[in-house]
């Protein structure tokens, strides 16, 4: 949907969004992508836990020794 007709026709951009992504154009080419407050905040979550994965990757990925997890819980006053 190209940006002109979006705004002549913005209630129905946002229903439509509701259900699938509505993609933007302006002269031919991506501008922007509509979606539904419920899918944004999937990405978002999604987007969240693959930040995660790559940081615990590179923390597994760091040389160094290994501390037991009964140490860091002792270290923690845990125990």
């Amino acid at each position: 949907m190209n940006v002109s007709d979006a705004r002549e026709h913005l209630p129905q951009a946002l229903d439509a969004a509701r259900t699938e992504a509505v993609f933007l154009e302006r002269y031919g080419r991506p501008a922007g992508v509509l979606v539904s407050p419920e899918r944004y905040e999937q990405l978002m979550a999604a987007l969240e836990d693959a930040d995660d994965v790559a940081v615990f990757d590179a923390a597994m990925a760091e040389e160094g020794p290994n501390i037991p997890w009964e140490q860091v819980k002792a270290d923690l006053g845990w125990t």
